[in-house]
């Protein structure tokens, strides 16, 4: 459509004036010419001070056309089937409605001529358009048509790529496929942008789902139902991208891939197992600059934290970190070591793998497959005069004699642990087969956590909780009466789970002469945990209670990751 035809229907829906639009769309133009993106629609909303749902309604009333909400809206397989694929992405197009032999398609840009056409020669039936916000139709493409259903229609337009896909070839470096290279890329943009930390693609007899972890609970992904036929192509790129063997498909494999997103360094770890119906493949991101390297910033109470700054200063001992997989543990050893690296310590760490670079420590990663262990790595790390070592993990008698012997022989360690709590990392120690005297006088605290998701602070609402239910999971009673509580409401920015990032909670145990004694008689756990209580330390679960306090997270989150199975019948509606 000209720009004298806009113009008219600016001015009759009381947008823009005369001598104001023509001033905009040259602003516009010379912004196009130093490399923008954003439409003239997108910019005159701007300008006006509109959001674009106010904008496209204001057009909607002098147009004529239908303003619909997508989010109250599914449609029908058979309109979906009517416009193709490749036009509904390429064009922000989305199929609302297929009745008495007319569709009734979203689109966002009424003035958009080249999409008219394409959309009427793709449907080749009438058409009535509608008007929709932009980001709205991109979040229902992706809903029902997949997360790069754009790409695999072009895998399926390319015969010759059809072809290679019959004879189950693989891709090799050289003649990778650009509409493969995209979709992979596509897939860890998506995941990225969700701020995602694991990407998991899984084989299944008819389907090839593709899984995102985020805040640590795992969404999957909407997909083309045709990504089945383009596993072994896509596993291959990926196999590839990470420097692994694509010919090898009966043993597990690991690689790591770098690349950058909007200037961020990511590292993604990759490591592949054969299944049944093919190669199950795992990315874990790590984003650099997104790693807290303070303890300021990690959430700690301020008795806590200051505790933990006399800790990992002390010249020699051991200090564990405990927890599940994924619970955070690596973040706080790198935070230790970047609050007590200097010029004047020498700090070396054996891992698997180095997740994080740390500037001014070296860092070695094991290699068990050519028998770089972490008990040969740490016995030799001994032998490079080191002040400061972090042990990756304490696997076995070995490190853990090893390390002992080191933390009593001048030097102060860092290690983790899998324990539930605190206490249990006694028991685990004596249990490898390390004698009690030895764990009592060379362990000097140990810190359990837990990740807990923090609620959305746009859908953030107050909650009322009933008194009783309270009480029976062990809220302090002294405080229910003060105590508010919130949960978030669910909405776009959260993706309608009413969280939004994850925080600590924290369990710091410091050793003092009883615990140790406890130590020294094998106390069992659950005592031991009692009496450091009784002297003042706090659990996972009472750190989980004041972060509720504080707004900073729900009642269900803390009872779910201290593994307390407790009824969640007692919450009632959003005040």
């Amino acid at each position: 459509m000209a720009f004298f035809s806009i113009k008219k229907v600016f001015q009759d829906a009381d947008l823009v004036s005369g001598d104001q639009f023509d001033q905009w769309v040259q602003e516009w133009r010379v912004a196009e010419e130093n490399g923008s993106q954003e439409s003239l629609l997108g910019f005159f909303a701007r300008e006006k001070g509109y959001t674009e749902e106010r904008f496209l309604k204001k057009l909607s009333d002098t147009l004529g056309w239908e303003f619909v909400d997508l989010s109250k809206i599914e449609p029908s397989n058979e309109a979906r089937l009517r416009i193709p694929t490749k036009v509904a992405f390429q064009h922000h197009v989305i199929p609302v409605e297929w009745s008495e032999g007319t569709l009734k398609v979203a689109v966002c840009n009424p003035f958009d001529s080249e999409m008219m056409n394409a959309v009427q020669f793709g449907v080749r039936a009438p058409v009535v358009f509608s008007l929709a916000p932009r980001e709205e139709i991109e979040k229902s493409l992706k809903k029902y048509y997949g997360v790069g259903a754009e790409t695999l229609d072009e895998m399926a337009e390319d015969e010759a790529f059809d072809l290679e896909l019959s004879e189950d070839k693989e891709i090799a470096e050289g003649d990778q496929e650009a509409s493969v290279i995209k979709f992979v890329n596509q897939i860890v943009w998506e995941a990225f942008k969700d701020r995602a930390t694991d990407i998991h693609f899984e084989p299944a007899e008819d389907e090839l789902r593709i899984r995102y972890r985020i805040d640590g609970i795992l969404h999957q992904t909407p997909m083309p139902p045709q990504l089945k036929r383009y596993q072994s192509a896509l596993i291959s790129r990926i196999k590839v991208m990470a420097g692994m063997k694509i010919d090898e498909k009966r043993l597990p494999q690991d690689g790591r891939i770098n690349v950058r997103i909007k200037g961020e360094e990511i590292d993604i770890r990759v490591s592949t197992v054969p299944t049944v119906y093919g190669e199950s493949v795992s990315l874990r991101l790590l984003t650099r600059g997104k790693i807290f390297l303070s303890l300021d910033k990690l959430g700690f109470s301020s008795r806590d934290e200051e505790s933990l700054r006399e800790i990992i200063l002390k010249p020699h001992g051991i200090i564990l970190v405990t927890g599940p997989t994924g619970s955070g543990k690596s973040t706080s050893l790198y935070a230790f070591l970047s609050s007590i690296n200097s010029v004047h310590k020498r700090i070396i760490t054996i891992e698997e793998p180095v997740e994080y670079e740390l500037k001014g420590i070296n860092q070695i990663p094991v290699r068990s497959d050519i028998g770089l262990t972490f008990a040969v790595g740490l016995r030799n790390i001994l032998r490079q005069d080191p002040d400061v070592v972090m042990v990756g993990e304490i696997r076995d008698l070995e490190t853990a004699e090893i390390a002992i012997r080191a933390s009593l022989t001048g030097h102060l360690v860092f290690s983790t642990l899998h324990t539930n709590d605190a206490a249990s990392a006694f028991t685990r120690l004596i249990d490898m087969g390390i004698e009690p005297f030895l764990v009592a006088s060379s362990v000097e605290a140990v810190l359990a956590q837990r990740l807990v998701r923090t609620i959305c602070p746009v859908c953030k609402t107050e909650q009322k909780v009933n008194k009783d239910y309270l009480k029976k999971i062990g809220f302090p009673q002294a405080e229910i009466e003060t105590s508010r509580f919130h949960h978030g409401a669910g909405c776009d920015s959260c993706r309608f789970s009413g969280y939004d990032g994850r925080r600590g909670i924290y369990e710091l145990l410091v050793l003092n002469e009883t615990i140790r004694s406890m130590v020294l008689s094998r106390v069992p756990a659950s005592t031991l945990a009692q009496k450091a209580i009784d002297q003042g330390t706090r659990t996972l679960r009472m750190d989980g209670w004041n972060k509720v306090q504080a707004g900073l997270t729900t009642i269900e989150e803390v009872l779910r990751v201290t593994q307390i199975e407790e009824h969640l019948g007692g919450i009632e509606d959003t005040i």
